[in-house]
Formats: structure tokens, sequence, C-alpha cells
């Protein structure tokens, strides 16, 4: 057990689903024979989520230190972090509070990877518009956990990663409006995201990582009939690229290049901007069953790329209209422990 990698938790916005969803992931015994989770977050909202999914048996185990986590299956340790006000606590609502709660449950589990106290990292979602709230007076903004990631461990050079299964995507941007995306564009930093996949898949262990990039406009521009972005950027530093040795294809328009890609073409693809990554995963990953008018599948992970520690994630929402209700798909966490357990052993055998 002393050789499993310890993984960090964090709660996520406790008025959503993330308590509810670690306690379902926790229940996986198969998880405490890979890895050994630790929860930073309230020891009370896991209480409450205990009990909502009908699970008394589950020991919540308070802790202050690392040092004195148990990580027994059927006990949860919970780094306690004594956030909630039970009396102005609500589920499903937007709360500066919670927000508060789901920014220091991040900033304190950065902090432990930093030190050398856990192995890796794995976060639940938060609200933005809930921490932001929260976070104005002091003078903070984020627009989501990656950023939060990047100014605690001072990193200047990330990306995000979606992953389901062995379809993996990365980034050239992310937050920001479609307009903007399409002015990130530049050959520095397509460059940069090439090189940045191309390690990724390294660190999990593809030894010779295909990487695909995709283009922005319409059939890759057409050869400059639909825009110059590809002519212009994101050419040259496919060749820039190939000069360094790194395995890269394209630009490939996006619509024939997820395809190949599910069918075993690419290892990673190069996306321009969020949605053009995140439709592709979404669709294969999240599965709606018309006759159960419920979700049936909620997989994917989000990877955040680049930095000094691993950081994994859920590649869902707060699920506000489920919280409380004990209805909520653990898949995604799941999902994120997995990527997470798997980046912490291939990073010790480097």
């Amino acid at each position: 057990m002393f050789n499993l990698p310890k993984i960090g938790i964090t709660m996520g916005d406790p008025a959503g689903n993330g308590p509810e969803i670690t306690v379902q992931a926790l229940l996986h015994k198969d998880i405490y024979e890979r890895c050994r989770p630790i929860v930073v977050g309230d020891a009370m909202i896991f209480e409450k989520a205990a009990a909502i999914l009908g699970h008394p048996e589950i020991k919540i185990h308070r802790i202050s230190q690392v040092s004195e986590a148990l990580f027994e299956y059927g006990t949860i340790d919970v780094f306690h972090m004594d956030l909630i006000d039970p009396d102005k606590f609500e589920y499903g609502k937007v709360s500066e509070m919670c927000g508060m709660a789901a920014f220091l449950c991040v900033k304190k589990v950065i902090e432990l990877a930093m030190k050398g106290e856990i192995d890796a990292t794995c976060t639940n979602a938060l609200n933005k518009e809930a921490m932001n709230k929260a976070l104005a007076p002091k003078g903070l903004h984020f627009d989501g956990h990656t950023e939060i990631y990047a100014k605690y461990t001072n990193t200047k050079k990330y990306t995000m990663m979606l992953a389901h299964h062995d379809l993996r995507v990365v980034h050239v941007s992310t937050h920001c409006s479609l307009r903007e995306a399409c002015d990130r564009v530049k050959k520095d930093r397509v460059l940069e995201v090439i090189r940045i996949a191309d390690k990724a898949c390294r660190e999990m262990g593809i030894l010779k990582p295909r990487v695909a990039v995709a283009g922005l406009n319409p059939h890759s521009g057409e050869n400059g009939l639909f825009g110059r972005e590809e002519i212009d950027e994101i050419i040259p530093a496919i060749k820039a690229a190939q000069a360094e040795d790194i395995n890269v294809d394209g630009p490939i328009p996006p619509d024939s290049l997820f395809p190949k890609a599910l069918g075993g073409w690419y290892d990673i693809v190069v996306a321009m901007y969020h949605d053009q990554g995140h439709i592709p995963l979404k669709t294969v990953g999240f599965v709606y069953d018309r006759e159960l008018k419920k979700w049936k599948e909620v997989e994917g992970v989000n990877v955040t790329l680049g930095l000094p520690i691993i950081r994994t994630s859920v590649d869902h929402g707060t699920g506000f209209d489920q919280a409380g209700k004990g209805t909520s798909n653990e898949l995604s966490l799941v999902n994120a422990l997995d990527y997470a357990i798997k980046l912490a052993q291939n990073k010790c055998n480097l």
C-alpha cells in the first residue's frame, strides 16, 4: 500500500454534486487498491453526502495533516477545512460562501502537491460565478481551475487536455470569446501546444506519439480561400515541430480529423479553440438515455498539462440541478482518478 500514489481530491462547490460523486467514486473498492485517496474539503458536507446516498456505514475521518490519513476502504479521509456554515448552506444555489470554499480547497490541494505530500491532484467542479463573487473583494479573478493552478504553481506555459479513453484533445485557447480565440492562433502558441501534447503522451507511456493538428477555418482554409490562418500561422508551427522530430500531421479539417482520431489514427489532437475540442469529446462521453430520460454515462477527463504537479478533473459542471438528490453519475470522477493514478505512476518511473 505504501507504494501507491497519494491522490488529493477537492470537494468542488459544496452546493453542487462534487461531494456526492466523490463518495460514490470512493465506494469503488479498486480505487483503494490502486491509490491512496485524500479528500480536501469540509467534513460535514461529506457526512451529508454519505447520508443522501444511503451509505451511513461510510466513515468520514477528519484529518488536519496527510500523515493522519488511514487509507482504508469504507473510510474517507477528509483533510478538514472548516468552511461551511450549516445554517447558511443550501444545495443548488450560487453562494459566495461555497465559491470561496471551493477556491480554498483548490489552493490547499495545490499546496500539498507542491510540498510533495501528495503525488497528484484531482478536482471536482467549481462554480465560476460563485467563486469570483467571493474573490472580487480580494482583487482576484480566475477563469477556472486551470488559471488557479497556473498562478499558484507559477506556470506560464500550459494547456488543457480533454480525454475520453484514448481520444485526447489539447487546446490552443480555451476560455475566451470565439473572436479572440481566432486572434490567438499564432505560430508560437500552436508550436508550444504541439510540444506540450507530444510530451504529455510520452508521460502517459506512449513512446512514439502521433499528433494531429486541426485547422481553424472550414476545410482548413482551402489554400487561403476561407482564411489565411493555416498558411500564415498553423503550417509554419507544424513544420517547426517536425523539424524537432515530433511526429505531427496537419492542418486537418476537424470534421474529418475527429473521426480519424476516434479510429485510432492519432494519439492526441491539437484543437484551435474551446468548442472545437470540447464538442467531439462530450458527444462520445456524455450518453443520454431517451427512454429512461436520464444520463446513462457522463465520462471524460480534464487534465492540465505543463504544470510541475499533476492535475486531473471531471469533465462536467457542478450539477446544481442534481445536487442533494443522490442521482449524479460518478464515472467522470472515476476516469479522472484513473488518469491521475496513471500519470503519478509514470512520473515515478521517469
